[in-house]
């Protein structure tokens, strides 16, 4: 049998594979050093938060319950990691009983968070615990970044509705998550049919200008498309001359006609041109979407255009130029010796570089000033002060190996939007400046 005999299925569901293979080699070492089943602390932190942003967003945090669920080393698995001479018979014989069966606490998804902060925390054996790491921060990492850029560019668009549009930007894969970590970040809907009909998400879409490009004249387009999707479809008016597609749109549809999309040229000029003229043709109600590589700036430059929605697709899918959070998975704490109930004792890395962390199990909590609003993100390990018990931030995600905090969607989305506006004004401020939170230490 060869390697590629033993490629999984794509619809198997297990994420042992979505892991670095020094985990494992990790493993079978502890194992046989027997250390394996100390009690141990990992936490999930970024040292910084991408340069000029105000805040990060944590997203992705439902998906990393669900990949906790499915780390299962099948026979499929295993028999690649034998086939591979990964790991040794001994350390196999371990990964086919695995079970994640430790606890998992964190900050709820969609809350914000600032450089230092403990997002997520992960407690129980060594062996079980190191495992896990890659697979969270390939998604918290991911997730976190889309949704960072979408609650800025919701920022930018105030009450005017976001179009997820990244689908043909990024991996098939990676553009369902994006989708629904744009959702957290303030999006109301996506173009993607797969997050759709994963995450229950509102989908749109109507045509691109190829449709146009197919018919005979333009007329003959928008005819064939109102005919079949109705008068309150969007039609693409960009494709050859903008002033006569709306004047044909409002001829076909009437003045009823839903909206016409503009993907080039200067938005701002041709969204009030395309104003005037829809108020003109008696189309008073028919919205504008615009789209043509949108990031929060220009969404934020549309603010004075008569605009109704947007659309976005590379720059959100990206990060808006940051795609990852930086995001680390580092041992703070663990035991001396192996049983549940060994004292933990802080851990640490100390090395030159920037690259030191603070060791110790940590809480959370976000201070308010006496107006209510959010002062500082205060982070501790030993008591937690009164004046801040009300106020902490790390919620129980998994208990015993089993999810204890799955929730809708939209309550993520209205977390988020809640969290945000918690935060100081400067928060919502495009130009670059430093975390609007200090985090301070006890």
């Amino acid at each position: 049998m060869n390697a590629a005999d033993l490629r999984l299925p794509v619809d198997v569901p297990s994420t042992a594979l979505f892991t670095d293979r020094y985990e494992l080699t990790m493993l079978q070492a502890a194992l046989r050093s027997g250390t394996a089943d100390r009690r141990s602390v990992f936490e999930v932190f970024t040292r910084r938060l991408p340069e000029g942003r105000r805040y990060g967003v944590v997203a992705g945090t439902g998906r990393v319950l669900d990949a906790v669920e499915n780390f299962r080393f099948d026979s499929g698995v295993l028999d690649f990691l034998a086939a591979q001479r990964i790991v040794d018979e001994p350390t196999l014989a371990w990964l086919a009983d695995y079970r994640f069966r430790g606890d998992i606490r964190g900050y709820p998804e969609g809350e914000v968070y600032f450089p230092g902060s403990p997002i997520l925390r992960v407690e129980g054996t060594f062996a079980e615990a190191v495992l896990l790491e890659t697979v969270i921060l390939s998604i918290l990492n991911h997730d976190s970044a889309v949704a960072a850029a979408a609650s800025r560019m919701a920022v930018a668009a105030g009450d005017r509705p976001l179009i997820e549009m990244g689908a043909r930007r990024t991996h098939e894969l990676a553009a369902v998550a994006a989708a629904r970590a744009a959702y957290v970040g303030g999006f109301t809907s996506t173009s993607d049919l797969a997050a759709g009909f994963r995450y229950s998400i509102p989908t749109v879409g109507t045509s691109a200008h190829a449709f146009t490009l197919l018919h005979d004249s333009e007329r003959d387009a928008f005819t064939a498309q109102v005919d079949s999707l109705g008068g309150g479809t969007t039609l693409l008016v960009d494709t050859y001359d903008v002033t006569e597609a709306v004047r044909t749109a409002v001829e076909i549809a009437g003045p009823e006609l839903g909206a016409v999309r503009i993907d080039s040229g200067d938005l701002l000029l041709l969204a009030h041109r395309v104003r005037q003229q829809l108020d003109d043709l008696g189309a008073t109600k028919t919205k504008i979407v615009v789209t043509s590589d949108l990031d929060e700036y220009a969404i934020a430059s549309l603010a004075a255009a008569p605009v109704d929605a947007y659309g976005v697709g590379t720059q959100l899918v990206t990060g808006s130029g940051h795609p990852t959070c930086s995001m680390v998975y580092k041992l703070v704490a663990r035991a001396d010796e192996a049983g549940p109930d060994a004292p933990l004792r802080p851990v640490a890395k100390k090395s030159m570089g920037g690259k030191t962390s603070l060791g110790g199990r940590k809480w959370a909590a976000r201070r308010p000033d006496a107006a209510g609003v959010a002062e500082a993100e205060v982070v501790g390990t030993g008591p937690v002060p009164p004046e801040l018990a009300d106020h902490q931030l790390i919620t129980e995600l998994v208990r015993g190996g089993e999810v204890v905090a799955r929730e809708p969607l939209d309550a993520v989305r209205d977390r988020h939007a809640a969290a945000r506006a918690g935060l100081p004004l400067s928060a919502t401020q495009l130009s670059r400046g430093e975390p609007v939170l200090p985090t301070e230490y006890l």
